[in-house]
Parts: C-alpha cells; sequence; structure tokens
C-alpha cells in the first residue's frame, strides 16, 4: 500500500480571497468564498488521480494549501465540496489535508486555537511549512503536541536556501511527539509546485531551486537520521508524476538505505494516517481497550481446586505455623557447630597473618 499524501489541489477564488482579506483587514466584514468547480477542472483533476492509481497508489491526501494564517472569516474548505463530485474509486481511500505557510506575520499566531477546533476537524491531516526560525520552533515544540490541533507533518521549503537551522534537539522533540519530515520529490525534478506556495515564496523553480533542494533535503536526512521521514509528490503537472518505486530509488540518493526509503512512502505514512485519527478523541487516545472473552471458552479462574501449585517456603512456614500454632525454632546443635566452624576460620586466618 503506497501514500502519496501531498496531491497540491488550487482553487483559483482562494488565492483571491486571501489577498482581499489582507487589503481590506479591519476595514468592513469579509465574506466567505463560494466553492464551485467547473467540468474542466473536475476532467483535470480526476485524469490526476486516474494516473497516480495507475502508478500503484493507493492511499491519496488532496491538499488545500493556506498563507500565513486561517481566517474563520474567508477560510473555505475546497476539499468537502471536491471530494463529492469525485467518482468513487474501489479500494482508494482519498484524505484531506489542510497545509498552513508560515512567515514572520505567523508569529503573532496563525489560527491553531481551540476556538477554531471545527474549521480544522473536516481535515484528516494537518501540515506546517515553517519559513523562519521562529515559527520552525513553533511547528515542532508547541503544534507537535498530541492535542485536537495537532500538526503530525512538517513540510520544509525544501527548494529554497534556508535561513535558519534545525538544531537536533528541536527535531528530536517533533519525532518524539509523533510529527514527520516531509520530502516533496516535485523539486528534485525542477516541475511546477502549488500555486500558493509561489506566492508565498515558499518554492521556487530552475536551477537553482534544484541545487536547494539536494543541499536541503540531504540536511534533513542527516538531522533526521533517517527516521520521521515521509516521501510524497506535490506534483501539479502530469508530467512530473513517479511511480513509487522510482521515487524510493531516487531517495536513496539522499544516503537513505533501501528498506527505509520504501518504508517512507508505505509504512511511515501509514502510521502516520493512524495517529492522525487521534485529532477526534481526548488527549489522542485512541478507546479504553476492552476484554473480549470467546463465546464457549471457560473463564480462567486464578484459584483452581484440583490444582497442585508449589508454595513458597514462607507459605510452608505459615503452614506448620497454623498445624502447630507455634512459629518453628531453629535446632540449637546445629547453631553450635556453625559457631564453632566460624572460630577455626578465624583461628586460621590469624595465623596467616
Amino acid at each position: 500500500m503506497f501514500f502519496d499524501l501531498n496531491f497540491p489541489v488550487h482553487h483559483p477564488q482562494q488565492s483571491s480571497a486571501q489577498n482581499a482579506s489582507k487589503k481590506t483587514k479591519g476595514k468592513q466584514p469579509q465574506q466567505q468564498i463560494d466553492v464551485t468547480y467547473s467540468a474542466a477542472q473536475i476532467g483535470a483533476i480526476e485524469a490526476r488521480v486516474d494516473l497516480l492509481v495507475h502508478l500503484g497508489y493507493t492511499a491519496i491526501a488532496l491538499n488545500q494549501t493556506v498563507q500565513t494564517a486561517v481566517v474563520p472569516k474567508t477560510h473555505a474548505n475546497i476539499l468537502e465540496t471536491l471530494v463529492a463530485q469525485l467518482k468513487p474509486r474501489p479500494g482508494i481511500v482519498l484524505l484531506k489535508r489542510l497545509t498552513i505557510v508560515l512567515d514572520q506575520e505567523s508569529e503573532k499566531g496563525f489560527g491553531l486555537t481551540p476556538a477554531n477546533v471545527a474549521i480544522f476537524k473536516p481535515y484528516d491531516l494537518i501540515a506546517l511549512v515553517p519559513t523562519t526560525q521562529p515559527t520552525f520552533s513553533l511547528a515542532c515544540l508547541t503544534h507537535s503536541q498530541p492535542s485536537a490541533l495537532t500538526a503530525h507533518i512538517i513540510a520544509l521549503p525544501l527548494t529554497l536556501r534556508l535561513d535558519f537551522r534545525m538544531k537536533h534537539t528541536l527535531v528530536r522533540t517533533a519525532l518524539k511527539n509523533g510529527a514527520v519530515f516531509e520530502i516533496n520529490y516535485v523539486g528534485a525534478l525542477g516541475g511546477d509546485h502549488d500555486a500558493v506556495l509561489v506566492d508565498a515564496g515558499a518554492a521556487e523553480s530552475g536551477a537553482a531551486a534544484k541545487r536547494n533542494w539536494w543541499a536541503t533535503a540531504k540536511e534533513v536526512t542527516r538531522v533526521t537520521k533517517g527516521k520521521g521521514l515521509i516521501v510524497s509528490g506535490g506534483v501539479v503537472a502530469e508530467a512530473d508524476l513517479r511511480a513509487p518505486k522510482d521515487v524510493a530509488n531516487l531517495i536513496t540518493l539522499l544516503g537513505l538505505p533501501q528498506e527505509s526509503s520504501h518504508s517512507a512512502s508505505t509504512k511511515i505514512p501509514k502510521s502516520l494516517v493512524l495517529r492522525a485519527q487521534t485529532r477526534q478523541t481526548y488527549r489522542a487516545v485512541f478507546s479504553e481497550p476492552v476484554l473480549v472473552i470467546p463465546e464457549g471458552d471457560p473463564i480462567p479462574s486464578q484459584n483452581t481446586s484440583g490444582g497442585s501449585e508449589k508454595k513458597r517456603p514462607r507459605e510452608d512456614e505459615d503452614a506448620v505455623t497454623s498445624q502447630t500454632g507455634s512459629v518453628p525454632q531453629p535446632d540449637p546443635a546445629a547453631e553450635g557447630s556453625s559457631r564453632k566452624k566460624k572460630r577455626k576460620k578465624n583461628n586460621q586466618n590469624e595465623k596467616t597473618v
């Protein structure tokens, strides 16, 4: 079972609504955008999904990207309407993912607050793209802890030259909390990125972007020591899509073993999706375990009448005292002989000295 947890979906009205919210902030009431897809847009998305299924992927996460912060007044879930319009595919799992690009303005807050839990609840996955040192620290320390607003994916802008250092303490804390670091292979191919990432300055194209991708991806592999890494596409054009085994061979060039590169698109994403389901529960607990006894099997009892169990020495003493009514006393002759032996040993030691 192969996973691709970054299938970018961009709605034209989404970027215009975000730009309008920045200009009219605090001046007039903002209206929520109306999400409607044309037949051509649905056909293009269907073609990309069919190609991924043909390549061997069975779990695909549709990704909606938001810049700076999630504003409750203007935010619209563009994936709910899209999933309802896509044709059903037996055996294929479609997930909904929300990605927030964090910049300097996001240091004041980007919407992951308890008051906005209802906004994030329909999404199966939450990802963060930190671009500064403070936002990277927030993503690793604060927002990776188990809660209803846990961000399980930290996706660094690999095509950019990072202005901050990935400290080992921050990375270890994020991995310990259950977060993973994402590597999108579209940057290694020089393909087109999500339009929201480009507008936010979190993605670039060209020869310099490819060099940055290889350098940053190797640094991520070195800091994480190959643990907690997932590989996704982030591909917009159909020509840049690759099969899972081709992606695994590409990731081995970063220094990962063959087994780890294979797990980056199979085992680790699967466990990530299971952990992401805990956002719907209290303090990331699945459920209370219940003991189920099959019908027809006798219930084991601790005290069996017919069984002959070996008693401990203390139990033997208790049995003797219960029968005789007195505590057994040690033999004085045996004590005297042991004292004589100790005296002889002490005398021999004194003579040798």
